[in-house]
């Protein structure tokens, strides 16, 4: 090839990459293109805001214990009978558990009763003759006194004798017993438990940072960890003090105990949601990150609003945050990158769809 031939070769190759620099040369500055035009709308999709409490989630570990629950001990001492009990069995209301060698008791009780008769009798003939005028009105007080003393020494035989028996003073599970018949036991002897267990007392601990935040009657839900099955109850008190070394306080939870499933001494997965103020929910992707922290993008006259939040809590998909925003107020979740202040939006609600034409909705 001459060299003629091979600078017109250079000459046209230069002049194909001039033209297409040229073709792919941004638009000189001041010279919109289509997309960018100020007055064309930018499609977003937008999700209504909604309300929400705040929430705070205490699981804990607790203990039960009976509704009421007492250690039997005998009135007096002696001598064991009897056993009327066994070990876990229900038992009603006065129903006799235990019984003691109670023949000198009976003998008082009928040696009082003899004494009560002659006192009726001694006052009743005082009390004719001093109608007749024939007996003294101190021979007749000291017969009235003599008769109060019988009726109340036979009471307290009577009361001497029913200590002779131990009685169930509620209806109740009783537990295991050491004593056996023949046994002598006195007050000091603990004869064996009784449960109230139709209702169950779970204590646990909560952080003294929640203190004021529980109140009696909030909700609780219980589980004991060997098991799936969990049972609805509520707080019904909690202590006075906060414990200085642990810094948490004791709550007691009542809960319903159906068919006998739990037992005193369990220990229970307690799960108590507290709530607090009312807030702003919007969805999570809606958050934008920026050098003065975070922010959302919403409508406003029909263009697009940039608003500041401060994050109080996530609940699931959305976010409970601290803004100016209403509820209903649309908040942007797709379209983000496009957003700029003051830039008029053509809005689809999530749920909804909605031309606007550039208009707000």
């Amino acid at each position: 090839m001459s060299i003629f031939k091979q600078l017109l070769v250079v000459a046209v190759l230069a002049g194909l990459g001039f033209a297409a620099w040229k073709i792919g040369e941004p638009p000189p500055s001041g010279a919109p293109t289509e997309a960018a035009k100020p007055d064309n709308p930018v499609a977003v999709i937008v999700q209504r805001t909604e309300t929400a409490e705040e929430r705070i989630r205490l699981e804990a570990v607790g203990t039960a214990s009976a509704f009421r629950s007492v250690t039997l001990h005998p009135e007096s001492a002696g001598e064991v009978t009897a056993l009327r009990f066994t070990a876990d069995s229900y038992v009603e209301r006065g129903d006799v558990l235990v019984e003691l060698r109670r023949e000198a008791e009976e003998l008082e009780v009928e040696l009082a009763r003899v004494q009560l008769e002659n006192a009726q009798r001694t006052f009743g003939r005082l009390e004719k003759l001093s109608a007749s005028g024939t007996s003294t009105q101190a021979a007749l007080d000291d017969a009235r006194t003599a008769l109060r003393s019988a009726r109340i020494a036979l009471r307290q035989a009577q009361v001497a004798l029913d200590d002779r028996v131990v009685k169930a003073p509620f209806a109740g599970y009783i537990g295991l017993t050491d004593i056996e018949i023949g046994d002598r036991i006195d007050p000091a002897t603990a004869i064996a438990t009784l449960d109230d267990r139709e209702l169950l007392l779970i204590r646990f601990d909560v952080p003294e940072a929640l203190l004021g935040r529980i109140a009696p009657g909030d909700a609780v839900t219980v589980a004991p960890w060997t098991d799936a099955v969990s049972a609805d109850g509520i707080v019904v008190d909690f202590d006075s003090r906060i414990d200085p070394e642990s810094r948490t306080f004791v709550v007691r939870a009542e809960t319903p105990n159906p068919g006998d499933r739990f037992r005193p001494g369990m220990s229970f997965r307690v799960t108590l949601d507290l709530y607090g103020n009312t807030r702003p929910a919007v969805p999570e992707i809606a958050i934008q990150w920026g050098g003065e922290g975070s922010f959302l993008w919403t409508i406003r006259d029909g263009a697009a609003a940039r608003v500041p939040v401060r994050i109080v809590q996530r609940q699931a998909a959305r976010v409970l945050v601290d803004a100016e925003l209403e509820p209903g107020d649309p908040v942007v979740v797709e379209g983000l990158h496009r957003m700029r202040a003051g830039r008029p939006v053509a809005v689809t609600v999530r749920d909804a769809p909605v031309a606007t034409n550039g208009t707000g909705s």
